[in-house]
C-alpha cells in the first residue's frame, strides 16, 4: 500500500491506470473539462505535468472507476471488511480463525504514529501559488475539493477523537484577503461543526489544518460516515496498512507528515464572508452564503508535491465511486444500526440526499388489518435519525417479505414495486419545517425544507401502464404528456422559472451564474397570464399552492385517463425526463420540496393527514428560488476539442 501520493501515481502508471498529459493545461476550467470527459468515458487517472502559471503537477480521476478504486486498496479492502464483520459478529473469530489471522496487524495500523518532523514541512509557499482549480464558469474562484480538513474537539482534544472531513475550501475570489484568508464551507451535520461550537463555547481559538495528497486512504477516510468520536485516522491506517504519521508539537494542531500540502490556520471567530457560488454535486450552483473564514498561517509542501483534485457536478461523478466503496464497506452495518432494515440506498444520480430507498421488515402483519405499513414507519423514522441519512428528502421504504428478491440498488424495480402497492390515501407521511441538505435549493431557505416517507406494503393493487393509450385531454397550459417509466407520466406545465411578476423572488440569486435562466433544455417561457400570491422568504420561495396545478388536479378527477398513472410529474421538458431513468431521477427529486410541491388528484386532509384518491402529482419545474443548473464553458470545450484532435495519449477519452 502507498504512503505517498507519488508512490500511488507511479504504481497506477506502471499498471496502465494513469496517463501523463504533457501539454500545458490551465487549472482554470480546462483541467476540469478534461477530467469530466475522461471520467465519462471510463478513462484512466490523469497526471497534468505542465500546469499553466504553476510549478506543481496535478493529478485527477484517481477514483474514477470501481476497478481502479479496488486496485488502489487491493491489499487492504478485504481486511477492513473482515474487521467490520468481526465488529458485528465477534464469535466468528473463533469459528473461522484463519480468515482473521491478519487482523491484529490491521488493528495495530489503526494507531496513529506521533512524529516530531515530516517531509510535508520541507517547503513553504502561498495560497495563490497553489493550483487554482476552477471547475465551472460560474464558480466564484478556485476551490480545494480533495482537502482533508483536520480538527479537534476543545472538550476532548487529541488524535483519538479528532475529525477528518472532506469539505470544500474557497482559495480565491469573493471578499477574502489574498493569501491570508480562505473560505471554509461545511454542512451543519458534520463533525467539524461540533468542534467549532465547542471552541466558541470555551472561548478558545479554533485551529484547522487542511491536508492535500498523501495516501489515498486518507481521502477515503475523510468521506466515511464514521460515528462521532471515532477518528478517521484509524480507519485510514487500516486502509493504508500502515500507521498514519502525525507531526505532534506542543501548542500546535497535529499535521499529517506524509501529506503533499498542508494549510494551517485559525478560524476567525465572529467573521463570516460569502462563500460561493460553486458548481456542486447536485448538478446546480450552490449560491453565495456566509460561512466561516480561516486565517491562513502557513502553507507547507513536500519537495516532490503533487496536487490531487476532483470535480463535482450532476452525478455520476468521481464521488459516485466513493459512495460505492462506502456501501461496499458499511452495507453490512445497516441492520445493526436500524433493526429490521435490510438495506438502504442513497440514489447517486438523484443527488444522494434527495432520494433514498430502503428495504425494511413489516413483521406486525399477524396483528394488522388491510396490509397497512406499521413497522416500516418506525424503521423510516429511525433511518431519518441516523447521521447523513437524516438528510434524505424522499424516503421510499418497502417490505422485504413482499418480494425477497428485490434489490435496493435496482432503482427502477424499487419504484415499480412501490407504485404497484402504494395507497396515496394513507401512505404519504410528511416531515415539515425541518432540515435538508445545505446544497439543496428546492426548500424554503438554507438547510430548510421538508421530507416525505412513502411506505408501501402488501400485494400489488394495480398494473402499471407503460404507454399512453389514445388521446389525453389536459387543461390549458399543460401539454406533451409522455410515459417515462411504468406508472409514471411526465407533463409539461406552465413556466415557473421567472420572477419578474413576483416582488422579492430570487433576491439571493441576483448576480449568480445563470440567474433567471429557464429550463436547462433551452425551452422558452410559456405565457399563461396566471399569477399567484407570493410571500418573500430568504430564497424568494412562494408559500402556498400554485393555483394552476391545483386547477389541473381538479380538472383530472374521476375517470380521467391521467389517473391510470399513479405518479405524474409536472416539468419544463417532458421529453428530457422521458429520455432516461437518470433524467427522471435528477429532475424529479432535485427540483421539488415535498411539502410545497406535492399535489394530488382528489386531495384531502383528515386529522392533519394529507392524501389523495387519484394520481400523485409532483411539481418538478424550475422555480425562481432554485439554484441555476450547471453548464460548461463553450470556449473551454472548443479548446479541449482541439487538444483531442491533435492526438496523444488522452485523445480517445476526450
Amino acid at each position: 500500500m502507498y504512503r505517498l501520493m507519488r508512490e500511488c501515481v507511479t504504481d497506477l502508471e506502471r499498471a496502465g491506470h494513469l496517463v501523463r498529459l504533457d501539454d500545458e493545461v490551465d487549472a482554470d476550467l480546462e483541467a476540469a473539462e478534461i477530467h469530466r470527459r475522461v471520467l465519462r468515458s471510463g478513462g484512466p487517472a490523469v497526471l497534468y505535468t505542465r500546469v499553466k502559471g504553476c510549478r506543481f503537477p496535478m493529478v485527477s480521476n484517481l477514483f474514477g472507476t470501481m476497478e481502479r478504486a479496488r486496485f488502489l486498496f487491493r491489499d487492504s479492502l478485504d481486511d477492513v471488511k473482515r474487521l467490520i464483520e468481526l465488529k458485528l459478529h465477534p464469535a466468528q473469530m473463533w469459528q473461522k480463525p484463519s480468515q482473521y489471522a491478519k487482523l491484529p496487524f490491521t488493528a495495530l495500523a489503526m494507531l496513529p504514529w506521533r512524529r516530531k518532523r515530516g517531509a510535508v514541512l520541507a517547503q513553504e509557499t502561498t495560497i495563490s501559488q497553489l493550483p487554482q482549480v476552477r471547475a465551472w464558469p460560474g464558480d466564484a474562484g478556485a476551490f480545494i475539493m480533495m482537502g482533508q480538513v483536520y480538527t479537534e474537539n476543545a472538550d476532548e482534544p487529541g488524535l483519538a477523537r479528532s475529525n477528518l472531513g472532506m469539505y470544500r475550501i474557497q482559495m480565491s475570489g469573493g471578499r477574502y484577503e489574498r493569501d491570508r484568508e480562505v473560505g471554509l464551507h461545511y454542512q451543519i451535520h458534520r463533525g467539524i461543526g461540533v468542534h467549532h461550537a465547542a471552541a466558541v463555547r470555551r472561548g478558545e481559538p479554533f485551529r484547522v489544518n487542511i491536508f492535500v495528497g498523501g495516501t489515498p486512504a486518507m481521502s477515503l477516510a475523510a468521506v466515511m460516515p464514521l460515528p462521532e468520536g471515532m477518528s478517521e485516522l484509524g480507519f485510514a491506517g487500516a486502509l493504508a496498512r500502515q500507521r498514519i504519521r502525525m507531526i505532534c508539537r506542543k501548542g500546535e494542531l497535529p499535521i499529517y507528515a506524509d501529506a503533499d500540502f498542508c494549510i494551517t490556520g485559525t478560524v476567525i471567530h465572529g467573521k463570516m464572508l460569502p462563500e460561493g457560488p460553486f458548481g456542486d454535486h447536485l448538478g446546480y450552483y450552490s449560491l453565495a452564503h456566509n460561512f466561516p473564514v480561516l486565517r491562513v498561517e502557513h502553507v507547507y509542501h513536500r519537495d516532490d508535491a503533487i496536487w490531487p483534485f476532483t470535480i463535482v457536478g450532476r452525478p455520476p461523478q468521481e464521488d459516485t465511486i466513493f459512495g460505492q466503496l462506502i456501501h461496499e464497506l458499511t452495507g453490512p452495518v445497516i441492520p445493526t444500526v436500524v433493526p429490521g432494515v435490510h438495506a438502504v440506498h442513497a440514489v447517486d444520480v438523484a443527488g444522494v440526499h434527495p432520494l433514498m430507498l430502503a428495504i425494511g421488515s413489516e413483521r406486525y402483519t399477524p396483528y394488522a388489518e388491510g396490509n397497512r405499513p406499521q413497522e416500516l414507519l418506525t424503521q423510516a423514522n429511525a433511518i431519518l435519525g441516523q447521521g447523513q441519512m437524516s438528510l434524505a428528502k424522499y424516503l421510499f421504504i418497502v417490505n422485504r417479505y413482499d418480494d425477497p428478491a428485490l434489490d435496493v440498488h435496482e432503482v427502477a424495480a424499487v419504484l415499480a414495486h412501490v407504485l404497484r402497492r402504494v395507497d396515496w390515501q394513507r401512505d404519504l407521511h410528511f416531515h415539515t419545517c425541518t432540515t435538508i441538505d445545505t446544497l439543496d435549493y428546492s426548500g424554503s431557505g438554507l438547510n430548510e425544507g421538508s421530507k416525505v416517507v412513502i411506505a408501501a406494503v402488501g400485494p400489488p393493487r394495480r398494473e402499471l401502464p407503460r404507454s399512453l393509450s389514445g388521446e389525453m385531454t389536459l387543461p390549458p397550459g399543460f401539454e406533451y404528456p409522455r410515459a417515462c417509466l411504468p406508472g409514471v407520466l411526465a407533463i409539461e406545465g406552465p413556466d415557473a422559472s421567472r420572477a419578474e411578476s413576483f416582488p422579492g423572488a430570487a433576491t439571493v440569486a441576483e448576480g449568480a451564474p445563470g440567474h433567471g435562466a429557464a429550463s436547462t433544455q433551452g425551452k422558452g417561457p410559456t405565457p399563461t397570464g396566471d399569477t399567484w400570491e407570493w410571500k418573500a422568504s430568504p430564497f424568494g420561495a412562494w408559500e402556498g399552492a400554485d393555483p394552476r396545478i391545483t386547477a389541473f388536479c381538479s380538472a383530472c378527477r374521476g375517470d380521467h385517463p391521467l389517473n391510470r398513472f399513479p405518479l405524474v410529474v409536472i416539468v419544463d421538458d417532458s421529453q428530457f425526463l422521458a429520455n432516461s431513468l437518470a433524467n427522471f431521477l435528477w429532475v424529479t427529486f432535485t427540483r421539488s420540496n415535498p411539502a410545497a410541491d406535492i399535489y394530488g388528484v382528489g386531495s384531502f386532509v383528515e386529522q392533519k393527514h394529507w392524501g389523495c384518491s387519484g394520481s400523485l402529482v409532483i411539481d418538478a419545474r424550475i422555480k425562481p428560488h432554485h439554484a441555476p443548473p450547471l453548464e460548461p464553458d463553450l470556449e473551454t470545450m472548443r479548446k479541449i476539442d482541439a487538444l483531442a484532435s491533435r492526438g496523444g495519449p488522452l485523445a480517445r477519452y476526450l
